[in-house]
């Protein structure tokens, strides 16, 4: 990425002096009465790729629909037997369970194709006014509906009327929502849930995370991915009380929150896989090495499936000989559909999206990763072992030289990818160290990366250029990785929200407490 890009995307938004009355995204236009509106321009990024993935997945319903129309009339011609088709209304349906103002809906309402209604809901009165008036000032009367209810009642009610598409945008966790979701989204409809809440997915209060979704992370360099998977298995747990599997069509984790893209089927036999693609991961406390076990593994004799035999790895890391940590249950399978991923990049020509040139560029790096759990971080491989960094571009070629695959991570510009083991990872580290040689009299005897560079290698590792160690992503120079595009971006307070970020006239919560220890300490000595 270039200066001039950098700074593009670095830049301040201009002051304004004075409220708008207005605020605009892509076809749809949102009215302020008080200057305060739930608006957080950070994630029309989020709401652009919903659109780009209801826009595929509209056209899909669609052409099911004229698919069973057909066979239904060849069947007519068949039995001669006419059925009454008439007064079927095509197009999905779909829920936005959490609307504040509408601003989601309304878009969806006017800029994806197929859609034949749209229920706007939210537990606030007020928000709901705002909904309304929005909604006549747009003119999709027609298409959303605007609905003052408790989230978790009305999903519960439409378990039986189900909708084709059901979208959760909460504040925080969205883990009390997805029991709801899961039953009353259609047969072959889609979920899409936004977790905001990082601090908890990533590890900082793994207590939490285990009430909230019913697992344990680990804090790791890999965090963010690990986060995605800890979503996917806890909407894969609820699905399955109610004999549903999932079937993740896109997972991303982008700016200060991850959102996922899942269809939803119902089968019993499907949902006994979800064991084998539910299981524990294990990260070395000392070199930080990983390791997954799923719960089950499936029987090439019977058919059937069978529990792994354990542990899965010693009690201490065969690298380093450090205890080892065990997180989980996380989603061990794909993150994406690589099919669709490729219909939504072709797509994206056709769509008018701000933030379209982002998309390409975290689609397209999304497109080129590896099917394999988690990923590690080549500036903390390199901090282990207290050595110098090698450019990726060298470390990937390393790996492919090995006859292993290699690729990014959407989530992090530093993530090795791969389906190599530990043994070769450390091999190569242990490589770079032989020709760039660390002071290895200031390392302790038994700290991991003396025990790690002692130790003896058992493959020959070249850094040779590989002609596919450069990513498509990288050679067109694509926006893979987003700058943080404002000053003091992120989720909001869940109070209130703002329009725009840099004319905050009332001081922040974060600005208040800076330095609040030192400031009661100077006061008690005065």
């Amino acid at each position: 990425m270039d200066n001039d890009e950098q700074e593009a995307q670095c830049a301040k938004k201009p002051r304004l002096e004075e409220a708008p009355t207005s605020v605009s995204e892509g076809k749809a236009q949102i009215l302020v009465t008080d200057g305060k509106v739930f608006y957080n321009p950070v994630q029309e990024f989020n709401r652009d790729l919903s659109i780009a993935v209801l826009s595929i997945f509209a056209k899909e319903r669609l052409d099911e629909e004229l698919r069973r129309k057909n066979d239904s009339e060849k069947d007519d011609k068949i039995s001669s037997t006419p059925r009454d088709t008439e007064g079927r209304r095509t197009g999905i349906t779909i829920l936005e369970a959490l609307s504040a103002t509408g601003l989601r809906s309304i878009r969806y309402a006017k800029e994806v194709e197929g859609v034949r209604q749209i229920v706007a809901n939210d537990i606030s009165e007020k928000a709901v006014d705002s909904i309304r008036r929005n909604v006549l000032h747009n003119g999709v009367e027609n298409l959303v509906t605007p609905h003052h209810e408790d989230a978790t009642l009305l999903m519960y009610q439409r378990r039986h009327n189900r909708f084709d598409a059901v979208d959760l945008d909460p504040y925080g966790c969205p883990s009390r929502y997805l029991d709801g979701a899961v039953q009353c989204v259609s047969d072959g409809g889609i979920l899409l849930v936004t977790a905001t809440d990082m601090a908890v997915l990533v590890g900082n209060v793994p207590e939490t995370c285990y009430y909230k979704y019913g697992a344990i992370p680990i804090k790791s360099k890999c965090c963010h991915e690990l986060a995605l998977r800890i979503l996917l298995q806890s909407i894969a747990s609820c699905a399955g009380r109610y004999a549903r599997y999932i079937v993740p069509l896109l997972s991303v984790s982008v700016d200060f929150y991850i959102r996922v893209f899942v269809k939803v089927f119902t089968s019993h036999v499907k949902c006994k896989e979800t064991s084998s693609n539910i299981g524990m991961f294990y990260q070395c406390r000392g070199c930080e090495s990983m390791n997954v076990q799923p719960l089950m593994t499936k029987s090439s004799k019977t058919k059937g499936y069978k529990v792994p035999p354990a542990p899965a790895v010693e009690q201490r890391c065969e690298q380093c000989q450090y205890q080892q940590f065990m997180g989980g249950p996380i989603w061990l399978g794909p993150l994406h559909d690589q099919e669709f991923v490729s219909r939504l990049l072709c797509s994206l020509s056709g769509m008018e999206l701000g933030t379209s040139k982002r998309m390409e560029g975290v689609l397209t790096m999304i497109h080129e990763e590896l099917d394999v759990p988690l990923y590690y971080n080549l500036d903390r491989l390199m901090s282990i072992v207290k050595c110098s960094v090698p450019p990726m571009l060298l470390f990937r070629s390393a790996l492919l030289n090995a006859g292993h695959k290699v690729s990014y991570s959407h989530a992090c510009k530093v993530s090795i990818k791969t389906d190599a083991p530990n043994d070769i990872i450390w091999d190569i580290v242990r490589a770079w160290e032989k020709d760039h040689p660390v002071k290895r009299e200031r390392l302790e005897k038994f700290s991991p990366a003396m025990r790690i560079l002692t130790a003896l290698s058992t493959t020959d590792i070249s850094f040779a250029t590989h002609p596919l160690a450069n990513p498509i992503s990288r050679q067109k120079h694509l926006s893979r990785f987003q700058l943080n595009p404002t000053v003091n971006w992120g989720p909001g307070v869940r109070s209130r929200t703002r329009i725009d970020l840099e004319n905050e006239a009332e001081e922040s919560k974060q600005e208040r407490n800076q330095n609040k220890n030192s400031k009661k300490k100077s006061d008690t000595t005065e």
